[in-house]
């Protein structure tokens, strides 16, 4: 019988815990407010992406005109070279703000579109309940 394998080293880093994680992740990008990102929406500067699964979007609203992708779609859908892209992924400088409920998972999303070379890609700070707040549309 064999033995298991054993450690690779990817596997000899510490732990690092999500909070650690998220503020590394934050550490490499601008975040938005709300009231910045519906500015730029409305100025054509930025695509608003939200990907809150259906049952917080029926629960909660939407915002107008965001763009609403799952989040186990978002890298195949906005990425310009891919061949399951939106007609809304035209380019890699294409400035995305990614939105969540709260503003934790849009983070990681938006890291993960910057590895995908979409380094304007940024999240909204509180997410669809910090908009919802600011007294922003939602329909």
């Amino acid at each position: 019988m064999s033995a298991a394998p054993g450690p690779t080293s990817r596997d000899t880093r510490p732990p690092v815990g999500i909070d650690e994680l998220l503020d590394r992740v934050r550490a490499d990008y601008e975040r938005i407010e709300p009231q910045v990102a519906y500015e730029a929406a409305q100025a054509g500067d930025a695509l608003l992406v939200d990907i809150r699964y259906a049952a917080l979007r029926d629960r909660d609203g939407l915002i107008p005109g965001a763009l609403v992708v799952e989040r186990n779609e978002l890298e195949w859908r906005l990425d310009p070279q891919g061949s399951h892209r939106l007609p809304e992924a035209t380019s890699h400088s294409l400035r995305i703000v990614v939105i969540c409920n709260e503003g934790y998972a849009s983070s990681l999303a938006a890291r993960s579109l910057h590895q995908l070379g979409l380094h304007r890609a940024t999240d909204l700070v509180g997410g669809f309940q910090a908009w919802r707040a600011a007294g922003l549309p939602v329909e």
